[in-house]
């Protein structure tokens, strides 16, 4: 059985990536969503277990301290780790799994997983990177200024991915995606197995 595809999403700070990725999810019910852990507050509407694993910074320390992460970094003063364990079970049964996180945390997941499917999400202007991120209304006028000259900064980390995706509607965002992973699966470094068979069966 060939193994899924990991599929990495991330962008700066406002590009829309939880969006996008929902959109993903809806369209594409077999694709695993691999949840997160941070020690930053919920966000209104945000549950437990469903957007993140909020841990105190006591718990996030035992889960290092037992490796229980695939990464882990800190960003913006709160840190986030990619729980390892129930990504290796699903890529092994080749279920695909969608893995959504920030810039600092995929390269880290770059570095040990160089066969995943890296896609960095790109804000359509900065002025609207600048609307996006006001308009989550979360964040004071000090906060807002740091997150939004970080994101300016952190674009220039796409190149280091795979494939870059304007996020100018979700829609198509989203589409641009499947499409990316409709023709990772058909690499040929991917279907091994289907040209031995082939090669065996004619030779027989």
């Amino acid at each position: 059985m060939e193994k899924g595809l990991l599929i990495v999403v991330s962008g700066a700070s406002g590009t829309g990536k939880g969006t996008v990725c929902r959109k993903l999810l809806a369209d594409i019910p077999t694709l695993y969503y691999s949840i997160s852990a941070t020690t930053r507050r919920p966000r209104a509407g945000e549950t437990d277990g469903v957007e993140y694993f909020f841990l105190t910074r006591e718990e996030f320390q035992r889960w290092i301290d037992e490796g229980k992460f695939l990464e882990h970094a800190e960003v913006y003063g709160n840190f986030y780790g990619t729980p390892a364990h129930k990504i290796e079970e699903r890529l092994e049964r080749g279920e695909d799994v969608l893995l959504e996180i920030d810039i600092q945390g995929a390269l880290n997941v770059m570095a040990k997983k160089p066969d995943g499917v890296y896609i960095f999400l790109l804000p359509p202007s900065l002025e609207e990177l600048k609307n996006r991120i006001k308009n989550r209304g979360t964040e004071s006028p000090e906060t807002f200024a740091r997150r939004f000259q970080s994101a300016v900064g952190e674009i220039s980390t796409g190149q280091k991915y795979q494939y870059a995706v304007v996020n100018d509607t979700v829609d198509a965002a989203a589409e641009k995606i499947k499409a990316i992973i409709a023709a990772e699966r058909c690499r040929v470094s991917r279907n091994a197995a289907l040209f031995q068979n082939l090669t065996h069966s004619e030779e027989m």
